[in-house]
């Protein structure tokens, strides 16, 4: 789900977004939800004791990521503010390839931790098993890209915005469902 709305947010942020941009978008979502369960079934089969301080640094990585993803949109959606409409238009396509690894790790490497859980698995159903999340990934990024740019013509400059509030508000329900700040308290 968190991949779903940040791609509600790329969606909204960029209204003139193409097919091809579409489905890169839902393709990179899907090839992280697809990589992080298999790397975590690797490496409780490798060194699973040399990574348990890692879970703990999951959320709080992902809390920085999407925070400061969500911050820039929200500031480019202010500064687009005062621009004519054709110019917004144009402005729209801010969503660079490093951008989009950057959300896709960050809404991805929670799902390392699955590939923990998976531990009993052999090979093939964990290939299995990632290859089905990675196919919903897909699917459902693919559609909140297409409901967030349906959307974002009704919303103008204002869904920049509202995509970058999004990322704050999964970021901060990431780091406040997590384990993180029974540790720190």
């Amino acid at each position: 789900m968190d991949a779903f709305s940040v791609s509600l947010a790329n969606g909204l942020a960029d209204r003139g977004m193409n097919a091809k941009n579409v489905s890169a978008i839902a393709g990179t979502f899907a090839m992280w939800q697809f990589m992080m369960p298999l790397a975590g079934w690797i490496l409780v089969h490798t060194a699973a004791e040399s990574f348990e301080w890692f879970d703990k640094a999951i959320p709080v990585l992902a809390f920085f990521l999407l925070g400061h993803i969500g911050g820039k949109m929200i500031r480019e959606g202010l500064l687009e503010r005062g621009k004519g409409e054709s110019e917004v238009d144009t402005a729209a396509g801010g969503l660079t390839l490093a951008t989009l690894m950057l959300q896709g790790v960050a809404t991805s490497i929670d799902a390392l931790s699955v590939g923990f859980t998976t531990a009993s698995y052999d090979i093939y159903q964990a290939l299995a098993s990632s290859l089905i999340i990675g196919v919903v990934t897909f699917i459902i990024c693919f559609a909140g890209v297409l409901l967030g740019r349906k959307l974002g013509t009704k919303l103008s400059w204002g869904a920049s915005v509202l995509g970058g509030t999004i990322l704050i508000v999964i970021a901060f329900r990431i780091i406040l469902t997590s384990d993180v700040l029974i540790i720190i308290t």
